[in-house]
């Protein structure tokens, strides 16, 4: 069976394109876990901009669905609220 050139372009360019989505939700996900393991709401507060940014990003580029990321959002916006 032939392999047209732009068959083999579009492979290439999909496993690129997977690496990078993989990346972005494997980054999202350890920042949400940061967030909800620190136990002062100062340490929280740090991780806690840079990871409602990380998930805003994820839901422009379509990584996540918009309801997921406002649930996670709000899911570690809860924990931030919750310390002391």
């Amino acid at each position: 069976m032939d392999r047209h050139p732009q068959q083999l372009k579009r492979e290439r360019q999909d496993k690129k394109r997977r690496a990078r989505n993989i990346d972005n939700l494997s980054r999202m996900r350890t920042h949400i876990k940061k967030v909800l393991e620190a136990s002062s709401k100062s340490d929280a507060e740090k991780i806690y901009a840079s990871t409602v940014s990380i998930i805003d990003k994820a839901v422009s580029k379509n990584l996540i669905h918009r309801n997921t990321g406002a649930r996670r959002k709000a899911q570690i916006t809860r924990h931030v609220n919750s310390l002391k």
